[in-house]
């Protein structure tokens, strides 16, 4: 893997009915979700988008839900040592949901969570090649990586520190705070995504926004498929519109189209 330490690499959707998860994926965003995982092992399914992978989907089993896994989009960052961030997520507060391992031929991997308890996945790829999972303007991609957190001044020096997750500006919210603005090692000075302190009544978390052709179009197809708008369409600076929504699952995610809304 060749992306730099501390980008995204990967996205994924923990699910308790993946052909469900298809139907509504498939629809909204334009994907080819794999229809029936490989055999033997986990259920795992590609997430494919027009150019290439975007992410996968994981079907929980009835172990995974008895230790307490729920349905939820997850991020991996890459990292150059996963046992070595693994150990600095621990002496900076932070814990280890799954300790390190290897998948043969895929990479080694970890989930871990920041000190604020916001889950997310540690990976060095065993690919030569850089992901694509993101992707700031291809359909089908996650464009935009938005952490809504108990304490984002916190949040902030830890993925710095870690991963090298810089704040590149900000935009004020008024009584909400600001909007910071984070880039990595792979967006030379773009923004990636924004942090930002959870507001009272909404889940702290990563959250991931799927670039689609029409905003108008994915509120139809999201309703459609049994899911529910929370907020949106709204305008965002820059001409971007953007939704958030509940899966049919209760999974919380977005979506951004360029353009006009309707």
């Amino acid at each position: 893997m060749s992306n730099a330490h501390g980008s995204f690499i990967w996205y994924e959707l923990l699910t308790k009915d993946a052909g469900k998860a298809k139907a509504f994926y498939d629809s909204v965003c334009g994907w080819n979700i794999d229809a029936e995982a490989p055999p033997g092992g986990m259920d795992y399914r590609m997430i494919n988008a027009g150019d290439g992978q975007a992410g996968g989907v994981m079907q929980l089993n009835a172990d995974m839900i008895a230790g307490g896994a729920k349905p939820v989009w997850l991020g991996y960052l890459g990292v150059d040592d996963v046992d070595a961030s693994v150990a600095s997520v621990v002496a900076e507060g932070g814990q280890v949901h799954l300790p390190a391992f290897d998948i043969p031929e895929v990479g080694r991997l970890a989930m871990v969570a920041d000190p604020q308890g916001i889950p997310f996945y540690v990976m060095r790829g065993a690919s030569p090649e850089s992901s694509t999972a993101y992707q700031r303007t291809g359909f089908g991609h996650v464009a935009w990586n938005e952490l809504l957190t108990t304490d984002d001044a916190a949040a902030l020096a830890f993925y710095a520190k870690l991963f090298a997750i810089e704040k590149v500006g900000s935009m004020p919210m008024g009584e909400m705070g600001e909007y910071s603005f984070i880039a990595n090692g792979d967006s030379k000075g773009e923004a990636v995504g924004a942090v930002m302190k959870a507001q009272p009544g909404t889940p702290a978390g990563w959250g991931f926004y799927f670039r689609v052709p029409d905003i108008t179009e994915a509120q139809a197809k999201v309703e459609a498929g049994g899911g529910k708008v929370i907020w949106g369409p709204h305008e965002v600076p820059g001409g971007e519109w953007v939704i958030n929504i509940v899966d049919p699952e209760g999974v919380t995610c977005g979506f951004v189209s360029p353009g006009k809304s309707g």
